[in-house]
């Protein structure tokens, strides 16, 4: 994925290329253990190499990547117990921002959601490929329904943290489907603000996604054994 940007807003020529550094990680196209050389991504993205330096500075204090001595900058390995416990503080934060949404719901947000909802419902008739590039686009409009930018702005960094680890969850059969109409459901109690049905659909789904995962987990342990017998 090549991208060009012109050097006429140092800002947002930085953000971009935190976006787009964060993006390939989370997507899997860097993957852990993986190099990230300034040199290199500058020449691909045509800009110098301070907004790197910056964006990969930016990444490592949020724990996408970590300074190797004598190899550099390389991405983390998020390991399974960082992942497990991330879904436990989710549980928490995500359940509160369900609560907070449907008490502060609106006519406006009432329309985005009935928007999506229907969005959703036509997916589900789908291919379960569709399903990974409205994942974030869900959670986003979910966690903003809440109306508190601090609790948007943690929530947002801990999905973003184990999003690659939380899709291993989706290779068990059935689960992005399952995971979908979870959405769905959580979205029609806010629409309707019924708010102790959205913070118990919102904590029914943290813990079927957490369940996923560690099955995925497990199979994979098992499929290694195996091969070393």
């Amino acid at each position: 994925m090549d991208m060009k940007w012109k050097e006429d807003n140092l800002l947002s020529i930085r953000e971009h290329a935190y976006r787009y550094l964060k993006e390939l990680i989370l997507e899997g196209e860097y993957k852990p253990g993986d190099r990230l050389i300034e040199r290199e991504l500058a020449a691909k993205l045509n800009i110098s190499r301070t907004p790197i330096r910056e964006a990969l500075f930016r990444l490592e204090s949020q724990g996408f990547v970590k300074t190797v001595p004598r190899k550099g900058v390389v991405v983390s390995n998020i390991s399974e117990n960082e992942v497990i416990e991330v879904f436990t503080i989710l549980s928490s934060l995500e359940v509160l921002a369900a609560k907070l949404a449907a008490q502060r719901m609106d006519e406006e947000t009432q329309k985005e959601l009935d928007q999506k909802i229907e969005q959703l419902m036509e997916l589900e008739a789908k291919s379960e490929e569709h399903f990974n590039s409205e994942h974030i686009q869900m959670n986003h409009l979910l966690n903003k329904s809440a109306k508190s930018p601090k609790l948007f702005e943690i929530l947002s960094g801990l999905t973003d943290y184990i999003h690659m680890s939380a899709n291993m969850g989706y290779e068990t059969p059935g689960r992005r489907k399952e995971s979908l109409r979870e959405h769905i459901e959580i979205m029609k109690a806010l629409r309707n603000k019924e708010a102790e049905m959205a913070e118990y659909l919102m904590k029914i789904h943290i813990e079927n996604s957490k369940k996923a995962y560690i099955n995925y987990i497990e199979k994979l342990r098992e499929k290694r054994n195996k091969g070393k017998e």
